[in-house]
């Protein structure tokens, strides 16, 4: 493989290490040549390091003529550009040349001229339109990819890296005396020093951390800080600390040759950007085992977990990072533990090794997708289900399948029919259209190798029977544009009309290579409807195996929302239903009752926000002296099932409320209101479940009484919870077989 780079060669900081370090890496397997356009420090680093480096120091237009007349006689395979000036040659020389363009986003391009509102929109603008011309775009975090697609750029055509570093080099522990005397700095041996390396520049905040090292001077006056680095801020930012009164304890070091000599002196790390992608000096502290303290950024939340690896903080928090600042002054012991646990997860998950190995599996994908297109093969899934309807069971389907999707190929193109496209791209980061557009789903199915019709019960009449029709033509759609088509952990009914039985089962015969079914009512309704061509397996719901978010996120959710984490709550999942208005006196007094008596404060959890949490305020409004919690807070489904993980029981009419509470291990309550309620909870065995019009406050009572007094019997329902997700398994073996089979079709 043959890939030609472009840069300008002035660059410096992050964007300079990852190009200089990935391609000394990259040479060592494929031939990665690098032209810049001007002489400096980059090109002799480069040059050093036994990279080829090109120099062109012309104008533009000459520099481009010779990049123009150097790929056409390179051989090349791919363009890879990275920066302003690059991507502005790259993209006016694509139209040349049958190859594909990739481009390394760095940082944010709207902020890479804060400050010079001239260069912003000269510079930036080209930058700007140059960038979208990009055939893929490498985005140096997940972060940034997201705050892409919110620009209105494809997911599939996206790939997010993370800086590495060598972690076989040591950093020792710098000798303070020399190394202070050297530098002129009066800090003492024994002083707690913390550093930040940073350009000084508005986006870097450095302001926040000379207020925050103040406010915790308080508590620990043998704080200080060290801050190398250089450029327009300086004079403010050494105002700011005579302001505050630490002129002294503050030590502007200016620009430093030997930042492992910088980091070898520091006990704490920190990095107090407003925006980054995925920073080095976060990795470089690492490598130096330093405890560290990062504005909650770009990619910085991959390697920091709060209170284990390191301690996050919003942007501009002064208060949070003082109170970090403070924590880790005051304890040696901490900063050991967290610059050890820091240094684990980096040098196994951020190595160089590990960039340079992305890096060739994004160049192989580009490749075999241009191969592919080249040979008009099909790539790429269409998922179609209830999506963007704003109803977190569903969206916890979609999350699931889509990350079960990503452990078959991560870089497999994915495209989610949805009523919310936008919000779709954005939160689940692939391609999305609006679900009833039905040129694009006839296109995106002609290029598709494989079509899932999603999980949930889709095949049903009972909220519409245009829904089932919408369901049915585009399974019927996707065999006819010659996709593979998997219904996938599904389930099925009811269906009551028999002309709509007669459709389904003709449609599903014809149509459907594989369905997976969540529970063995479902496979008897197929049975009823005469449905036996396809391939049929009892599996369970995608959901069911997702993970809770991690705990110090479901702690700080919790305590903003007013929750204790440490408390004792009931969960409460309900809906609007026909039926349900009469219910709310009876579910009112079991709440009651289950307060008084267990002492379980009730919480309402929303599955779908705008519905749920009006049948809650319904129910809270019929309760007397009970203090009670209605989460409407927006979450995304790791969160959710860390809230419900933190409950003593659930009780819910909602399916994924029993589904995300089972596979967490809780005490199950279920109010049916469809008979795919009552079906999960007979097919897990997990206990009472009433059909909502006979709901009494005697018989919801009993039922709770029962749930908690299994509690001794939580092993038994985490072993059930096992079981359903080595079951769930069996979904996504299923899509790696019809993935695999598409590929030895098409190869045949």
């Amino acid at each position: 493989m043959n890939v030609i780079h472009l840069i300008s060669g002035g660059d410096t900081g992050g964007a300079k290490t990852h190009v200089l370090s990935l391609l000394a890496g990259l040479n060592q397997e494929i031939t990665a040549d690098l032209v810049c356009f001007m002489e400096g420090p980059f090109s002799r680093e480069a040059v050093s390091m036994g990279i080829p480096v090109t120099v062109l120091e012309n104008s533009f237009a000459v520099s481009m003529n010779k990049v123009r007349h150097r790929i056409s006689e390179g051989n090349y395979d791919l363009i890879h550009c990275h920066g302003s000036r690059a991507n502005l040659m790259a993209a006016i020389l694509k139209r040349h040349f049958n190859l594909p363009v990739v481009c390394t986003i760095h940082s944010d391009y709207r902020l890479d001229y804060m400050g010079r509102p001239g260069a912003a929109l000269t510079y930036g603008k080209l930058n700007a339109w140059a960038i979208r011309q990009m055939d893929y775009l490498v985005c140096v975090s997940d972060q940034m990819k997201s705050t892409l697609i919110e620009r209105g750029f494809r997911p599939n055509n996206m790939f997010s890296i993370y800086n590495g570093i060598d972690f076989s080099v040591s950093v020792p522990r710098t000798d303070r005396r020399s190394y202070f005397e050297r530098i002129g700095c009066s800090f003492g041996e024994n002083d707690v020093i913390a550093g930040i390396a940073a350009r000084l520049d508005p986006v870097k905040d450095i302001a926040t951390l000379i207020r925050a090292v103040a406010k915790a001077r308080t508590a620990c006056p043998n704080l200080k800080l060290m801050i190398a680095g250089d450029g327009a801020e300086l004079e403010p930012l050494q105002a700011l600390a005579s302001e505050l009164g630490i002129r002294d304890e503050v030590f502007f070091a200016g620009w430093v040759d030997d930042m492992s000599e910088f980091y070898g002196a520091l006990d704490i790390n920190t990095l107090t950007s407003l925006s980054e992608t995925f920073p080095y000096a976060i990795t470089e502290g690492a490598r130096a085992k330093l405890a560290t303290v990062s504005s909650n950024v770009g990619g910085v939340p991959k390697l920091i977990e709060h209170g284990k690896t390191g301690y996050l903080f919003m942007p501009g928090d002064t208060d949070a990072l003082s109170e970090a600042l403070t924590a880790l002054a005051s304890s040696e012991d901490l900063r050991s533990s967290m610059g050890n646990s820091i240094y684990e997860k980096a040098s196994s998950e951020f190595s160089t090794a590990r960039t340079c190995q992305t890096q060739l599996e994004i160049y192989d994908t580009v490749l075999r997708r241009k191969e592919r297109k080249a040979r008009h093969e099909k790539d790429g899934v269409v998922i179609c289900g209830a999506y963007g309807h704003g109803n977190a069971g569903d969206e916890a389907i979609l999350e699931a399948i889509i990350e079960e999707i990503r452990s078959v190929d991560p870089y497999k193109p994915i495209t989610v029919l949805s009523r919310s496209p936008k919000e779709t791209r954005k939160t689940r980061g692939v391609d999305s259209f609006y679900r009833f557009n039905i040129l694009k789903i006839r296109s995106s199915m002609a290029s598709a190798e494989l079509y899932i019709n999603g999980g949930g019960s889709l095949i049903q009449d009972v909220t519409s029977r245009s829904s089932l029709n919408y369901y049915l033509y585009t399974i019927a759609e996707a065999k006819r544009r010659n996709c593979r088509v998997y219904m996938y952990g599904c389930g099925i009914g009811p269906v009551n009309y028999d002309s709509d039985i007669r459709l389904a089962r003709k449609v599903i015969n014809d149509n459907v290579d594989v369905i997976t079914v969540r529970e063995p009512h479902s496979m008897q309704e197929l049975n009823r409807f005469g449905v036996d061509r396809p391939e049929i397996i009892l599996t369970s719901d995608p959901a069911i195996g997702m993970q809770p978010a991690e705990k110090w996120a479901v702690d700080r959710f919790m305590t903003e929302n007013g929750l204790d984490p440490e408390g004792s709550y009931m969960c409460i999942c309900l809906r609007r239903w026909p039926g349900f208005e009469s219910r709310i006196r009876e579910i009112a007094k079991a709440v009651e009752y289950a307060y008084r008596k267990h002492g379980m404060t009730p919480v309402f959890l929303s599955i779908n926000r705008i519905d749920d949490n009006r049948a809650a305020e319904r129910v809270a409004e019929q309760m007397a002296g009970v203090p009670y919690h209605i989460i409407s807070s927006p979450m995304d489904s790791h969160l959710t099932i860390g809230i419900i993980a933190r409950m003593r029981i659930m009780v819910s009419m909602r399916l994924h409320g029993l589904i995300f509470a089972a596979g967490q291990g809780l005490p199950l309550v279920g109010l049916s209101y469809d008979p795919k309620v009552s079906a999960f909870t007979e097919y897990i065995g997990s206990g009472p479940c009433m059909k909502l019009e006979d709901v009494t406050a005697d018989q919801l009572i009993d039922s709770i009484d029962h749930a908690i007094s299994q509690d001794g019997s939580q092993e038994d329902r985490l072993a059930r919870a096992e079981k359903l997700k080595k079951l769930e398994k069996e979904n996504v073996l299923v899509a790696r077989r019809l993935l695999e089979e598409d590929t030895r079709r098409e190869k045949a």
